[in-house]
C-alpha cells in the first residue's frame, strides 16, 4: 500500500483521539508489525525497521489487509530512528522488561508472576519503549544515547501515571496490551475502565471465575458462596478480585473449603472484621486441606517456637505465613542457625515478624545480613532484637542512614555501637526522625557520644518527649545524661528531678562549707606565719 493510500485508511477510520495511549485501546482490534517503515506524509518514522499497522476484525469486514492509521503521525512526535542500532533497541528493551518486573514486584506480585506477565507483555514492551523514544525524541535527533538512569526515571514515571490511572486493572492491561478496554465514543481525552465484568472473555479461566461471581441463578439470586461472602463484609469488587487473582476460588465448596476455614480463623481469635482482608490477600488459604495441610503446618511451627496464643495476630499481619511451604521454612531455620541465631529465639523471630518468611535467603536476608556484619553488628542479636531489619533494601533504606551518620562524625565502629544497643535505628525515617532530631540535638550542648552511649534518644517523640524534657531539666539547673533524662516514667520524673536538685543543693552546701573552712585555714596559716617572722 502506498503512503498516500495509507493517509486516506486512516482519515477514513474515524477521529483521531487525542491520547496516543487509548488510540491502541480501540475495541476488537489488533496490531501487527510489517517488516518495513511506511513514509507518511512529511513524517518519516522507523521503529527497529518495524512499524504498527492495524486491522479491523469486524463481522462486515472486506479481507484482512493491513491499513495503517496514522496515529503515531502527529507533527510535534515526529521522530526518525533509522539510525538507530537494533543492539541499542533490543538494550533498551531488556531494560524496560527489568523496569516493569521490578515495577510488578512493587504492587505485590511475587517474582514467578512478575517473570510470567512479562513473558505475555511483548506488546506493552513496545509502548513502554514508544513512550521512552517519545519523552527523550530530542536526544535521539542527535544521536545521544540514554543513560540508564534517564531510561529508568521514564519509565517509572510512565508505570506510576498508569498505575494511579488504572489501579488493579494494570496487570491486566500489561498482559493483554494492547486490548485494554474500549475507549468511549466521544474520544474524551481519560476515558475511565469499564468494569471487569463488562469484558469478560468466555475463554479465560479467570473471566469466566469472575463471571460466576455476578452469575444469577433463575430466582434472581447470586450463588450461596458469594451470599456468605457478601455477609463477611466484602462487595462484589472484592470477590472479583479474588477471582481473578485465583479463579479456583469461585469453585470452592462453601460447605466444606471456605467455611470451616473462615470458622477456624475466628476460633483462633481473628476479628470478624479482619477476615475479609485476609481473604482477598491470600484466598489460597480456602483451597488448602485443614487436616492434611494446615494443622500440621501449625504444629510444627508451634513445635520450633512459634507462640501459639499469638496465631490471630500472625495471620492477621502475613496471611500467607501458613501456605509457606516445609521447605522454605527449614531453608529459613538453617539460615539463622548458620548465623549464630539460638534455635529458641528461631520461634520468637518469627512470632514477632512472621512476614520475614516471605524474603529470599539468596536475594534478601543474606546480602542484608553481610552489610549489618560489614559494620561490625551481631547480626545474630539483631535478628532476634529487630528483624524487621533484613526487609529493608541496602541501596534504599541501610546506606543512605549509615551515609548519615558518617557525615556527622560517627565512625563505622560507633554506628555498629549503636544498631547493637538500638536495633530498630536503620528503620526510622530519615526526613521525619534522623535529620529533626539529630539538628535539635545540636542545640542541646550534649556532646556527639551521648549518642553513642545512648541511640535510643532517635526513638521519643521530638515535640512530645525530648524538646519538653530538655526544657524541664534546664530549668532546675541541672545536667542529666540523655538516658536518665528520656527513659524515666513521665509519672516518675518529677520526683526523679527533685531528689536531683536535693542532691545538687547539697552538694553545693558541702562545697560552700569547704570553701570557707579552706579560707579560714588560709587567714590561720598568714597569722602564724607572720608571728613567726616578729619574733
Amino acid at each position: 500500500m502506498h503512503s498516500s493510500e495509507a493517509v486516506a485508511g486512516a482519515k477514513s477510520s474515524g477521529p483521531r483521539p487525542t491520547s496516543r495511549f487509548w488510540a491502541h485501546c480501540q475495541p476488537r482490534k489488533k496490531w501487527l508489525l510489517l517488516p518495513t517503515p511506511i513514509p507518511v506524509s512529511r513524517v518519516h518514522i522507523q521503529f527497529a525497521k518495524r512499524i504498527w499497522i492495524r486491522r479491523s476484525q469486524s463481522c462486515d469486514a472486506a479481507p484482512l489487509s493491513p491499513v495503517f492509521t496514522g496515529e503515531f503521525q502527529e507533527e510535534d512526535d515526529a521522530t526518525d530512528f533509522s539510525a538507530m542500532s537494533s543492539s541499542l533497541l533490543s538494550a533498551e528493551r531488556e531494560e524496560a522488561k527489568a523496569v516493569l518486573k521490578l515495577f510488578l514486584k512493587k504492587e505485590g506480585m511475587s517474582n514467578a508472576l512478575a517473570a510470567r506477565s512479562i513473558n505475555k507483555s511483548e506488546s506493552f514492551i513496545d509502548y513502554l519503549i514508544s513512550k521512552l523514544h517519545s519523552v527523550h525524541r530530542s536526544h535521539y535527533m542527535i544521536g545521544r544515547e540514554l543513560t540508564t538512569l534517564e531510561i529508568r526515571s521514564a519509565l517509572i514515571s510512565c508505570l506510576k501515571s498508569l498505575s494511579e490511572e488504572h489501579g488493579d486493572l494494570l496487570i491486566d492491561m500489561v498482559e493483554n496490551f494492547p486490548d485494554p478496554p474500549s475507549t468511549s465514543s466521544d474520544h474524551t481525552d481519560r476515558p475511565s475502565l469499564p468494569s471487569p465484568s463488562s469484558r469478560l472473555d468466555p475463554t479465560s479461566a479467570r473471566d469466566r471465575a469472575m463471571a460466576r461471581v455476578i452469575k444469577i441463578d433463575e430466582n434472581g439470586h447470586l450463588s450461596p458462596q458469594v451470599l456468605y461472602l457478601l455477609d463477611l463484609g466484602l462487595d462484589l469488587d472484592s470477590i472479583q478480585k479474588i477471582a481473578r487473582k485465583l479463579p479456583s476460588f469461585t469453585y470452592y465448596s462453601l460447605d466444606r473449603k471456605i467455611k470451616p476455614v473462615v470458622d477456624f480463623l475466628l476460633d483462633l481469635g481473628v476479628s470478624k472484621q479482619d477476615i475479609p482482608k485476609i481473604l482477598q490477600r491470600r484466598p489460597q488459604l480456602c483451597g488448602i486441606s485443614f487436616s492434611e495441610n494446615l494443622k500440621p503446618s501449625m504444629l510444627y511451627l508451634e513445635s520450633i517456637g512459634v507462640d501459639k496464643t499469638q496465631w490471630a495476630k500472625i495471620i492477621t499481619t502475613f496471611p500467607a505465613f501458613l501456605t509457606c511451604s516445609r521447605q522454605k521454612i527449614k531453608s529459613f531455620i538453617d539460615f539463622l542457625l548458620k548465623l549464630g541465631v539460638p534455635e529458641g529465639n528461631i520461634g520468637k523471630i518469627l512470632t514477632r515478624s512472621p512476614r520475614i518468611l516471605s524474603y529470599s535467603v539468596e536475594e534478601k536476608l543474606g546480602p542484608v545480613s553481610e552489610y549489618f556484619a560489614s559494620l561490625g553488628i551481631d547480626v545474630a542479636s539483631l535478628f532476634h532484637k529487630c528483624p524487621q531489619n533484613f526487609g529493608l533494601s541496602i541501596d534504599a533504606n541501610l546506606k543512605p542512614v549509615t551515609d548519615f551518620f558518617d557525615e556527622r562524625g560517627f565512625s563505622i565502629e560507633e554506628i555498629g555501637m549503636m544498631v547493637n544497643k538500638y536495633g530498630a535505628l536503620y528503620t526510622l525515617s530519615l526526613e521525619g526522625n534522623l535529620v529533626p532530631k539529630w539538628e535539635y540535638f545540636l542545640t542541646t550542648g550534649y556532646p556527639r557520644s551521648e549518642l553513642v552511649k545512648f541511640p535510643h534518644y532517635f526513638s521519643y517523640d521530638l515535640e512530645k518527649r525530648i524538646k519538653p524534657r530538655f526544657n524541664r531539666v534546664k530549668e532546675c539547673g541541672l545536667s542529666l545524661g540523655l538516658n536518665r533524662m528520656l527513659s524515666t516514667a513521665n509519672s516518675k520524673f518529677e520526683d526523679m528531678l527533685e531528689k536531683q536538685m536535693k542532691k545538687l543543693a547539697t552538694a553545693n552546701s558541702k562545697s560552700e562549707y569547704i570553701l570557707e573552712k579552706e579560707k579560714k585555714l588560709g587567714r590561720s596559716a598568714k597569722y602564724i606565719e607572720k608571728e613567726q617572722q616578729i619574733i
